[in-house]
């Protein structure tokens, strides 16, 4: 998700640059739509992350713990689908703030979190993929209020489906190859 939302560095660079605003939404929602869609077949992979592993020939007790971790933070992953294209979203307006408010917010809310999911009540692995699920949506809904109450949003509320949908091909024409450098 992370190589794949690096397109809107490019994309909504050049739209905020152009003082083209509208696209600068088009282009959020539709990497949106396209991240979370890609979440569904990732998520298969990570419910059968044991047998993936095992193929590999790694010990199955790992593999097993390994696939517990990763189904339980398989919210996260559609979380964090929406969280890379508003991070994005701010940075190509020069907008820090409200991600070190949300960051530091989620970061502050996440470690006693994960230290009572941990420690205290015993969940193990499990309290921790939790822990990172929650930070994680939190960060997302505390960007998402900062989003709404933005200039720009004003802007771009009121785009059409046609537009977002527009949209995708030039997001996933720069996505693939973005995704493919990082990888």
């Amino acid at each position: 998700q992370f190589g794949l939302a690096g397109a809107l560095e490019t994309l909504c660079g050049q739209a905020f640059g152009a003082e083209q605003y509208r696209k600068i939404g088009s282009y959020t929602y539709s990497s949106m739509i396209c991240l979370v869609l890609i979440c569904f077949p990732i998520s298969l992979l990570l419910v059968y992350m044991d047998k993936l592993l095992e193929l590999f020939h790694q010990d199955p007790l790992i593999s097993e713990l390994a696939c517990r971790y990763s189904i339980w933070l398989i919210p996260a992953l559609f979380g964090c689908a929406l969280l890379q294209p508003m991070t994005r979203y701010f940075q190509s307006q020069g907008l820090v703030l409200p991600l070190f408010f949300s960051s530091f917010g989620a970061l502050c809310f996440h470690i006693p979190f994960c230290w009572l999911l941990i420690y205290k009540l015993r969940y193990g692995i499990v309290g921790a993929a939790l822990s990172i699920g929650v930070s994680l949506w939190l960060n997302v809904a505390v960007l998402w209020v900062f989003m709404r109450d933005s200039a720009l949003y004003r802007e771009t509320r009121n785009l059409e489906l046609q537009e977002i949908f527009s949209s995708m091909k030039q997001f996933i024409s720069l996505a693939i190859p973005s995704a493919m450098m990082i990888w």
